[in-house]
């Protein structure tokens, strides 16, 4: 039985659609992400899913129950759901078990159970020796993860995560996503992730939801997304394939005054198109062709940026094949993906 369920849901504000018709099967303990530009419709999704928004048409189960549906409409707190915010929204004048104890005490648990559920969610996180601090004595890390341990204190059905690593550093990104696995992986919570970061979504998810304009463009596990995107739009926003208008004649690909030859075995159907081509599937050496016009050292490999008239092109590929600034260079396609007009 899947763990969510949504039907065909709809929802706008004003005149304008969020979400259209959107449909997504998610199953028990599978963690999914929504993942999409600001203003797809993710975090309205989650909304509907958490009841903190009701859709316009459509209908939303959870466990195989219904919760909202034409005439139906479940309060969040009746959903056994559990909600970490972007904003923490930790209480300040509560201590962190005070801050984790809190849904306890809503559902009336007495108080032996209620320190026993705390300190095994503060096990969870790594807070235990934090319990009696307030949060004005806490990093924003540690502020997550006191937002981590109170939702899930209380045995939620799904956890929903509004891009709860947003607001932190680079550091403490890396730090909580790994948190978020590992607890994953051990409590085995259903979980839906909402980020518009493409890293967190493939290192996170066991599939990834593409959104845009409010429609699924894609629901797939993420090797299969990065390797083969549906729409030119799932290869750019995932990845950051090139994604370039041209012509094929099936041995190479015609852009402006620009020709890519694809490396044997690879060959193209023909006409006008859209190339998608992913910067390492790129080889570059010297030669005639188009000049490079900028160059980042990233380590292990070094990022090339070439100017192909309306278009930019941008490869990657070791470090040790070093072109120079302005100097052209034979660009050649080793992978990619080809739509057609």
């Amino acid at each position: 039985m899947a763990a969510v369920e949504l039907t065909s849901l709809r929802k706008s504000y004003g005149t304008t659609p969020v979400v259209k018709d959107l449909s997504l099967s998610i199953g028990s303990g599978e963690m999914v992400a929504l993942l999409g530009p600001s203003g797809c419709g993710k975090t309205t999704t989650l909304r509907m899913i958490a009841g903190l928004e009701v859709p316009d048409a459509g209908k939303i189960s959870i466990d195989g129950r219904e919760v909202d549906a034409p005439g139906l409409h479940l309060p969040p707190e009746a959903r056994r759901l559990g909600m970490v915010f972007q904003s923490y929204a930790v209480w300040p004048h509560r201590t962190v078990a005070e801050n984790v104890e809190y849904p306890l005490r809503l559902k009336g648990l007495g108080r032996a159970e209620r320190e026993a559920k705390v300190k095994q969610a503060l096990g969870w996180v790594r807070l235990e020796a934090l319990a009696g601090r307030r949060p004005d004595a806490l990093s924003g890390g540690q502020l997550q993860r006191v937002a981590l341990a109170r939702a899930l204190v209380g045995d939620p059905r799904v956890l929903l995560l509004d891009e709860p690593l947003s607001n932190l550093d680079v550091q403490l990104r890396e730090e909580l996503r790994a948190e978020i696995a590992s607890l994953r992986s051990r409590l085995g919570t259903t979980m839906v992730y909402v980020t518009h970061d493409q890293a967190e979504a493939l290192g996170l998810a066991d599939r990834v939801a593409v959104m845009n304009k409010g429609v699924l463009e894609q629901v797939a596990a993420p090797q299969v997304l990065y390797g083969e995107p549906a729409t030119a739009f799932v290869a750019r926003f995932v990845g950051g394939a090139n994604v370039l208008e041209g012509v094929s004649d099936g041995t190479s690909v015609r852009i402006g005054a620009t020709v890519l030859t694809c490396e044997a075995p690879l060959t193209l159907p023909t006409g006008r198109g859209q190339l998608v081509v992913r910067p390492e599937d790129l080889s570059v050496t010297p030669g005639d062709g188009p000049l490079l016009t900028a160059r980042l050292f990233l380590g292990g490999a070094t990022e090339y940026h070439f100017n192909l008239g309306e278009h930019a092109l941008k490869a990657l590929a070791p470090a040790s094949a070093e072109l120079q600034m302005g100097s052209p260079a034979r660009v050649t396609l080793r992978r990619a993906r080809w739509f057609p007009l």
